[in-house]
């Protein structure tokens, strides 16, 4: 499809963990069910039809580096916060502990999605230009043309 990975958004866009005016991230998911699910559920969020939205281009990424381990509702409860659910109003606390956390040197930090409690996010912030702040690489994509069935677990 020739999208870049990697493609620079101006301005960055604000997501759960983080305001894009402060540090800008990339968002990844631990499988296609975890990224679809986020992918229906940003759609959702914003009223548009996911047919609107193809082809799209999933990515499969190798990651190396450290990031923030809040990956259930024990290590969230240590930094304040519950476990993340679908909408934006509960995002300022979550940017806040996401801000904090990039401010200390953190790359990233891995938590439960919000859109598939089963699954997990990974948020990788974004140097100044645009890089991820630690070793990001794509090893292979796939291009998919039709919206695949929403996946189960999806919490709306």
């Amino acid at each position: 499809m020739g999208v870049v990975a990697l493609a620079w958004r101006d301005p960055p866009p604000d997501n759960r963990w983080q305001r894009g005016d402060v540090v800008d991230a990339l968002y990844l998911g631990d499988t296609p069910e975890t990224v679809w699910a986020e992918w229906y559920r940003h759609l959702a969020e914003l009223g548009v039809p996911p047919g609107r939205q193809m082809p799209r281009e999933l990515w499969e990424w190798r990651i190396r580096g450290v990031v923030a381990d809040l990956s259930g509702a024990e290590r969230l409860a240590r930094v304040g916060l519950p476990l993340p659910r679908p909408g934006r109003a509960s995002w300022p606390a979550f940017q806040a502990v996401g801000e904090a956390l990039a401010g200390e040197g953190w790359h990233g930090l891995v938590a439960p999605s919000a859109a598939r409690p089963a699954g997990q996010v990974l948020c990788l912030f974004r140097a100044e230009d645009g890089s991820p702040m630690l070793d990001a690489v794509v090893v292979g994509s796939e291009r998919v043309d039709d919206p695949p069935a929403p996946p189960t677990g999806m919490t709306t």
